[in-house]
């Protein structure tokens, strides 16, 4: 038995795995890292390879690797770097030291943002890119959040498409935003939510639109008059004009001889332009009166089923 074992053994080839060495090329991009000279003020790009509570570490495809601490990696009030920052993005940074004191190259993402964020943050101005951020502070007039590491102001006329009263509403919550206005020299950021919010309602407003039809009949409340009619208020966010002359049947000067603001009045949509709703009180008049006089000349039924020309005729003299 031990000699068919061995002779079978003898017939086979057993193949060892050869390991290849490394060539000069394979080392080529660390070799010709190692002989750049790094210098305060330069601005690298490395991926992250890790997170920790104080610092983040960054392969620089040197001969060190990156270390940003947390205070030099954003200027965000609270920022916390495990939540924020995730492996194997790249960071871009400024070299403060090229020795930390235990061979790493310490880094500023603060220091390179203030150079290559304001590139960036054009481009999302000129792309009108949707930004999601998260209200971190309130202000006398306005609101801050930041993009990017930089802080923007968002004015409180830009936060909502009405009036807002109490500005500490959006403290700690997300917002949609646009970058409205940017200068780098004095390293102003304005933001906006405003347009989002109006092309929202914009959108909405017309699909309630498209469910409404010339003829229909309904109540609303006198939401502002003007010199040539009232806006009506019909609810859900939709309204319309009843133009003076479609107030009612006598010719008035102003709308306020008929109407007052918070005035519930019933309207009949008359016609539907450009998104626009044009109403008429007039109209319903009319109809109303049209409705009286039918009833008018209606006969009960007994006396209907009995009456014939004659009858109808007999005292007409001719």
């Amino acid at each position: 038995m031990t000699n068919e074992v061995n002779e079978t053994l003898e017939n086979e080839t057993v193949e060892v795995p050869v390991e290849e060495t490394p060539s000069m090329e394979d080392y080529s991009a660390e070799l010709e890292a190692s002989f750049k000279s790094v210098n305060p003020g330069d601005i690298l790009t490395g991926t992250v390879i890790s997170v920790g509570d104080e610092d983040v570490t960054l392969d620089l495809k040197y001969y060190a690797e990156g270390i940003i601490q947390a205070k030099d990696y954003s200027h965000e009030p609270d920022f916390n770097l495990k939540e924020n920052v995730q492996v194997g993005e790249e960071v871009s940074a400024t070299v403060l030291k090229k020795d930390d004191g235990q061979g790493n190259i310490l880094l500023s993402r603060v220091a390179a943002n203030d150079v290559l964020a304001w590139d960036k943050l054009k481009q999302l101005k000129e792309d009108q890119t949707v930004l999601d951020v998260i209200v971190k502070g309130v202000v006398k007039g306005g609101a801050i959040a930041y993009v990017e590491g930089i802080r923007g102001f968002i004015p409180a006329s830009k936060l909502s498409l009405s009036y807002v009263e109490d500005l500490e509403e959006f403290l700690n919550k997300p917002l949609k935003v646009q970058v409205f206005d940017i200068v780098p020299d004095d390293k102003r950021l304005i933001l906006s939510a405003r347009e989002l919010l109006r092309a929202a309602a914009d959108d909405e407003r017309r699909q309630k639109i498209s469910n409404i039809e010339v003829g229909l009949v309904t109540e609303g409340t006198v939401e502002s008059i003007q010199p040539y009619g009232a806006f009506v208020n019909l609810g859900s966010g939709l309204s319309g004009l009843v133009h003076i002359s479609q107030i009612c049947e006598k010719r008035i000067k102003t709308p306020n001889e008929v109407v007052a603001v918070g005035d519930k009045v019933k309207v009949k949509v008359t016609a539907i332009k450009d998104g626009k709703l044009s109403l008429s009180m007039k109209a319903l008049d009319d109809a109303a009166t049209t409705e009286v006089s039918v009833e008018t000349v209606d006969l009960p039924e007994s006396e209907a089923l009995t009456t014939s020309l004659g009858d109808l005729f007999k005292n007409i003299k001719l």
